[in-house]
């Protein structure tokens, strides 16, 4: 199976910022140095699986999303979960559209 470093990269640094996160608090999070998550991000450098494991600890996601963008076998709760945080960044319009949004998708058919 090939990898994609430079996806894998953005996948980290996508995740990084949908929680919230400066690079330095995830670096002390996973125990890396700055320089090293940087290059990571960018697909400069290739991590080991212990550093991957860190940084889905850190940045709570798992190494299939990050490894594939795979979401599947998620269960209810971690879509909650994922839906949740996208949320909190919502501006108020934003957030009415999305009420209405899902109101859509509830109803149809599938």
């Amino acid at each position: 199976m090939y990898v994609d470093y430079v996806e894998v990269g953005r996948r980290i640094a996508k995740r990084r910022r949908e929680l919230g996160y400066k690079q330095w608090f995830v670096t002390e999070k996973a125990n890396l140095s700055d320089k090293y998550l940087s290059n990571i991000e960018r697909g400069k450098s290739v991590m080991s699986i212990d550093v991957l494991m860190r940084l889905c600890q850190a940045l709570e996601i798992t190494p299939d999303y990050l490894l594939t963008g795979a979401l599947e076998n998620k269960t209810a709760n971690d879509f909650e979960n994922i839906i949740s945080e996208k949320i909190h960044s919502l501006n108020q319009a934003k957030l009415k559209l999305t009420l209405s949004f899902i109101d859509w998708v509830s109803e149809q058919e599938l």
